[in-house]
Order: structure tokens, then C-alpha cells, then sequence
């Protein structure tokens, strides 16, 4: 594959994750590039990068997933690389899933790929609480009916871009519920998006952000932001 491939690894307090998640991909192919967003940690997450010679961009205070990960779709534009690949710092994407994720693009067959636990429900896979899932089955069909292509597993976070999306999204990336609000982005400018499924564990150690008890409210808060995304001019 002669491709260049980049991994954005968002970090914020992921102390106890960060460095077993990057070596997990350095022993997977140790020609794919790496590169920490370290956003905002108040931990060690920033000195274990600089200590273990990880790639790091350092934010000097805590911008949010979607703003991390757009940091990454710039430097990854800026740097003319091929393929983007999110993958978060927390222990929770499989690594050995890359492959399947990333084939549709060098295929020519897709812009986007979205690592789903939803695809194959009878093969082993964490896949969250029953709350959780009711909120992603919701976001899912409103991001259908207002772009008129479903996604399956809106919130994941393990998901592959090729070049023209790294340009977009360098340019055009929302800040407040990324995942969900950027699929239904890609949709509205007819990008070519594709779910595979890919292996996903439980959290390793740390704390997500995102709580049980404001999984109700966090889903009212994404289909309001997705109808008002689905309004929003895109040039």
C-alpha cells in the first residue's frame, strides 16, 4: 500500500490508555504516522508523548472532540496525507479492524468509512448500554430522514477519510457533537460513505466523557444540532 496513512489520536486525561493505544498501531505497521491531540489534559497524557517520542499537538487549553480532531484534519491536509485515520486514545478501536476500515478507500469505492458495532450483531462486540443504543437507533434515523441515508452507528469514532474529505473537514468540522453532525455533513455534500464493521472493546481505564445520565439529554441536544446542521449552507 503505497499510501500515506495517518492516525489522529484525540487525548484528553487518557494518561492510563495513551501509550498502550499507540503502540498497538506502531506493532500493527510501524509505517503508519501517529499523531496525539493533546486536548487540554489537566494528567500525564502529554508527558508520556513527549517521553516515549509520540507525536504530539500540544493545545493549550481544552477544545472538545470536534475541535481536536479538526486540529489533526489540518496538520493531515497541510501534510498531504492520503488517509485519515480517528482512533481514539481510550483502548476502545480494535486495532486489527484498520484494514477492513481503510479498503474501501484505497478500493476507490468510498470517501468515508465508519467503523460500526452495529453492523454484524452476531459476532461478539461491546456495544454500550441499552440507553445508549436506544439514543444512537434515534440519532440514526433523523440523520436519515434529513439527509436520506441512514447511518447505523452515528457516534462512532473509529472512522477513515480519504483526501478530498481530510480537505473538507480541515475546512468545515462542528465542535459541539462532531460525529453525528459530520456525518450527516458528508451526506448532504454527496460524499461517498460506507459502514464496515469493526471490533470495539470497553474503555480501558479512564473516564468517558460522556455520562449515563446525560445520555437523554446529550441525544435531545444531537438531533436538535443535526436539524440545524441539515439548515446550515456548505459551499
Amino acid at each position: 500500500m503505497n499510501k500515506k496513512v495517518l492516525f489522529i489520536i484525540p487525548a484528553f486525561n487518557e494518561e492510563a490508555n495513551i501509550l498502550k493505544a499507540v503502540q498497538s498501531i506502531h506493532q500493527e505497521n510501524a509505517e503508519w504516522d501517529i499523531l496525539v491531540i493533546n486536548d487540554g489534559s489537566t494528567d500525564q497524557t502529554g508527558q508520556i508523548c513527549k517521553d516515549h517520542q509520540i507525536p504530539v499537538i500540544n493545545l493549550v487549553m481544552n477544545l472538545g472532540i470536534g475541535g481536536a480532531v479538526q486540529t489533526g484534519y489540518i496538520y493531515a491536509h497541510r501534510h498531504h496525507y492520503d488517509i485519515a485515520i480517528q482512533f481514539d486514545g481510550d483502548g476502545q478501536h480494535e486495532i486489527s479492524s484498520v484494514y477492513d476500515l481503510i479498503q474501501p478507500i484505497l478500493d476507490d469505492k468510498a470517501d468515508f468509512v465508519i467503523g460500526s458495532r452495529f453492523i454484524d450483531k452476531k459476532r461478539d462486540n461491546f456495544q454500550s448500554s441499552s440507553l445508549r443504543r436506544i439514543g444512537i437507533r434515534i440519532i440514526s434515523a433523523f440523520i436519515w430522514v434529513l439527509s436520506g441515508k441512514p447511518v447505523l452507528d452515528p457516534t462512532s469514532g473509529f472512522r477513515a477519510a480519504n483526501k478530498k474529505v481530510i480537505e473538507f473537514f480541515a475546512t468545515y468540522y462542528p465542535t459541539e457533537f462532531p460525529e453525528p453532525e459530520s456525518n450527516l455533513m458528508l451526506n448532504r455534500k454527496k460524499f461517498r460513505t460506507q459502514e464496515i464493521y469493526a471490533r470495539m472493546h470497553e474503555r480501558q481505564g479512564g473516564t468517558s466523557s460522556i455520562r449515563t445520565w446525560i445520555s437523554a439529554y446529550y441525544m435531545i441536544n444531537v438531533c436538535f444540532s443535526l436539524v440545524v446542521t441539515s439548515l446550515r449552507k456548505l459551499d
